[in-house]
């Protein structure tokens, strides 16, 4: 069991997602917002430019919520929530009050908020490395970290927050 895990969630126009993933996966979510990202579609293709798992694991996860909670019976990830470790809990679409609870739990190292409609980030809790609106991140070719370093810079109408 690894403590270098995160909750991310993302907002854009049609909806909200959430899932865990290790906090490499910060780095390249930033990288990714500042290239622009609009929707979580945008943000996973520039993300994965740095992380080359983060896309996959998240439009897969994706697929199985979707494939398991249709037609508006949300059972199968109520029950993820009820009986999951908050680390273990699958990808999610937030749907209900249910889902949007726990797409705001901390999970280890904290949660952050991806607001790509408003254009802010939000760290409602991170104990693992502080956002900088110009940094670096490391690319993970999929199977390790590499020594690659990548420069980023966030536009001026970003704005990154600390939570609560």
């Amino acid at each position: 069991m690894t403590v270098n895990l995160m909750r991310y969630t993302v907002i854009d126009k049609w909806g909200a997602v959430s899932f865990v993933a290790d906090c490499h996966a910060l780095a390249a979510l930033v990288a990714g917002c500042a290239e622009g990202a609009e929707d979580l579609d945008e943000l996973l293709e520039f993300a994965e430019r740095y992380d080359q798992r983060l896309r996959e694991y998240v439009t897969c996860g994706l697929a199985v919520f979707d494939e398991h909670n249709a037609d508006g019976n949300h059972t199968s990830i109520h029950e993820a929530l009820a009986y999951c470790a908050p680390h273990e809990i699958p990808v999610f679409r937030v749907v209900d009050d249910e889902t949007r609870q726990a797409s705001l739990q901390s999970v280890k190292a904290g949660i952050i908020i991806f607001n790509l409609t408003d254009r802010r980030i939000v760290q409602i809790q991170n104990t693992y490395s502080e956002i900088r609106r110009k940094g670096k991140v490391r690319m993970h070719d999929g199977t390790r970290l590499t020594n690659k370093m990548y420069p980023y810079e966030l536009p001026p109408d970003w704005s990154v927050v600390p939570g609560k």
